[in-house]
Formats: structure tokens, sequence, C-alpha cells
């Protein structure tokens, strides 16, 4: 009873704040981000009253619910990104990523190190800093009308580029957290997950046939349970073999893209899209501690000041890449700015390491706390910076024909 109560109250809450965002003009992201952070047990539940039981709980469906909402968004993305057109665009894909990955990872291993001076919290707060979240942004991108737009290119080959890396990534740092530093391990698991990676790139690459019978149906109802058995079925299936459920969504989503059924499924899937995303934001909010974010808050401002800067250079530098013009660019470095869902995961990661002794507890409530933190800032931040970024616009093309 308490679990669907607090479900209920969840989307409650959420259309409430949809409403009053959407007629002040604002993104509801932050909105539902606030949202969680005060339903949960480190606002609410501290209130003193009816015993301190009045706040709405992490349960399992919330949990899970903000996995889907990960999976449909990144489902979506890929629906706009088919693997043609990633493949005629590698070049200009692979120059913008390591733009991006060769100014923004170092320094996030340079504030890591300077904050724990260790090598092992400093990969993981790198891994933090660097990550823009293809889920707040692929959101972003939908609700401001950009997805058509010149600058949806690089902006999604970025977050494409940054998707595999992490990949990677996650599959090294966690077989070293987890396994006290045994490389065999992390070797393993880094094999596995480039194979199922591979595996993906296959079945995307030669399966539109196949995907093209199973999803031909006679009604609406049978297209959705189909393509949702689908996506999740295929994104569960990675995670458990170490590849992002994000990632597999995203190849699913290439795949169908190149169906004839696109359309379609865009509209059908688009309501259970938007639901299981409110529920994402929502749950960032619920795992935050303010007062745990509030003691990292000095790490927390030098990576949004140190930060920030230079994933808008990487993201201009990006734009130009795909020969956008000024204002285009400046709106793919606005956008890069964000952070989300793979932070969260890396600090998750750091808590595991508590767990498993890689890291000692308080260094790793540190990074967990930094991490909520950061991502909490900066998605307000670059939400907040895509939706007024006329000014910035003005600006970057005032001082590109200064330059010039």
């Amino acid at each position: 009873m308490a679990n669907l109560l607090d479900v209920g109250l969840m989307f409650a809450s959420l259309a409430a704040v949809g409403w009053g965002a959407n007629r002040l003009g604002q993104s509801v992201i932050p909105f539902y981000i606030v949202t969680g952070m005060v339903a949960s047990r480190y606002v609410f539940g501290r209130l003193p009253i009816a015993g301190g039981d009045l706040y709405i709980a992490e349960t399992e469906f919330i949990a899970v619910g903000a996995e889907l909402g990960i999976v449909f968004l990144l489902f979506f993305l890929g629906l706009e990104f088919n693997l043609d057109r990633l493949l005629a665009r590698r070049r200009q894909i692979g120059t913008a990523g390591t733009i991006d990955a060769v100014i923004n990872f170092p320094i996030g291993f340079a504030l890591g190190w300077l904050l724990f001076g260790a090598v092992l919290p400093a990969v993981l707060v790198a891994g933090i800093v660097y990550i823009s979240s293809s889920a707040i942004i692929t959101k972003s991108l939908l609700d401001l009308g950009w997805i058509a737009n010149d600058e949806a290119e690089p902006i999604l080959g970025t977050l494409v580029y940054e998707d595999l890396l992490i990949a990677v990534y996650l599959a090294v740092t966690t077989a070293v957290v987890l396994g006290g530093g045994d490389i065999r391990a992390a070797a393993t698991a880094v094999a596995v997950g480039l194979g199922g990676i591979a595996l993906l790139f296959v079945a995307v690459q030669f399966g539109t046939p196949l995907l093209e019978r199973v999803l031909d149906a006679d009604t609406h109802e049978s297209v959705v349970l189909r393509t949702t058995g689908l996506t999740v079925a295929v994104a569960g299936g990675a995670l458990s073999l170490g590849v992002s459920e994000a990632v597999a969504a995203f190849f699913v989503g290439m795949g169908v893209s190149s169906t004839s059924h696109v359309t379609h499924i865009e509209e059908l899937l688009e309501p259970l899209r938007d639901a299981f995303a409110a529920v994402f934001f929502f749950w960032i909010g619920l795992v935050t501690d303010p007062i745990a974010v509030a003691g990292a808050a000095g790490a927390i401002a030098v990576a949004v000041v140190v930060a920030t800067p230079t994933k808008l250079l990487s993201g201009f530098f990006g734009g130009q890449t795909f020969g956008l013009s000024t204002r285009r660019s400046t709106r793919v470095a606005l956008a890069m700015t964000t952070r989300g869902e793979f932070s969260l995961i890396v600090a998750t990661l750091a808590v595991s390491g508590a767990a498993s002794g890689t890291l000692t507890q308080p260094v790793a409530d540190r990074i967990s706390a930094f991490a909520v933190g950061y991502v909490l800032v900066m998605a307000v931040v670059g939400t907040t910076l895509m939706r007024y970024s006329a000014p910035f616009e003005r600006l970057a093309g005032r001082l590109f024909e200064t330059a010039t």
C-alpha cells in the first residue's frame, strides 16, 4: 500500500510541477529534480511531523522506472541517428569526440588528484566530470525543438562517442574497484563489453529485415509491447554483460530508425518516454542528500568553475568540426555542459568500492556526495543555458567577428 501511495504521490507531484514549469516557460527537468529532492527522506523525512515518515521512499519501482527513463530517452536518441548517418559522419564524430575527451577527462583527473591525492579516486572523479548526460540533453533537444536542427548532429555524435568510451571506462573501473585491482578481471570485463558493443553493431547493420517483421503489427497495443519488449530486453541483457543499458537502447533505436515503422513508433511511445523520463529526473533528486552535498560544496564549486568552460570550449570546437556556424557551434557548446546519469553510476561505483575495501568509506562518501551535487548543479545549469542560448549565441558571434 505504501509503495503504491509513494508512486501515486510522485506522479501527482510531477504533474503539478510540470504544469507550473510549462506555464512559466521553463524546462521541466530542474523542477523534476528539485521536486524529488524536497520529497525525499533527506528533506521531508527530516521534518518533525508524522514521526519523520512524511516522505517518498526510493522504492524498487521508482529505481527501475528511472532506469526505464534512461532506456527510453536513449532509444529515442537512436531513432534520430541511424547507422548509415553515424558511419557517414564517423570522421567528424571521431574528431569532435576526441577533442571532448582529451580536454575534459584530464581536467577531471587533475581535480580528483587535487581532492584525494590518489589514482583511483582521481580516475572516478575524471569520469564524473568528463561524461555529459545523454538522457538530459536528449530530453532538452526534444523539448526545445533542436533535434531537427544542424546542431543536433554534432551533439548526438559526441554523445555517442562518449557513451561508447564510457562503456569501456565503466568495464575497467568496475573490475578494478570490485576486484581489488585484478588486471585479469578488468581485461575480461573490457573484452566482454567490447564484444557486446560489436554484437549490437552487427545486429543493427544486418537486422533491419528482421526488425521490419517483428514490428509489423496490426494494433497499437502490439506495436508498443513488441517495441518495448525488444528495447528493454536488449538493454537488460547488455547490462548483465557489462555493457551500458543506455548504449544498448541507443543501438536498438538506430536499428528501428532504418525500418518503415519509425514514425509510428515515435508517436506511440512518446508518452511512455516522457513519463519514465520524469521518473528518472525525480529519482536524481530523491537520492540527493542536501547536507552531504553541502559538505562537498567547495569541490563542486571548483568543478563547475573549471570544467564548465572546458566543456564549452570542446563543444564549440566539436561544432566547428562539423562545419557549423558560430551560432550553431555555440548551441553545441551549451548543450554539452549538462552532466547526469553516467556520473551517478560512477558515484554508485565509488560506494561499492567502500564495500569491497578498494576505497575507504570517507573517500567513497565524498565522491558520491560530489557526484550527486555536481550532477544536480550541472543539470540545472546545462538545461538553463540551452533554453536561454540566444544571448550566448550573440556574444559568441561578436567575439568571433572581432577575432576574425
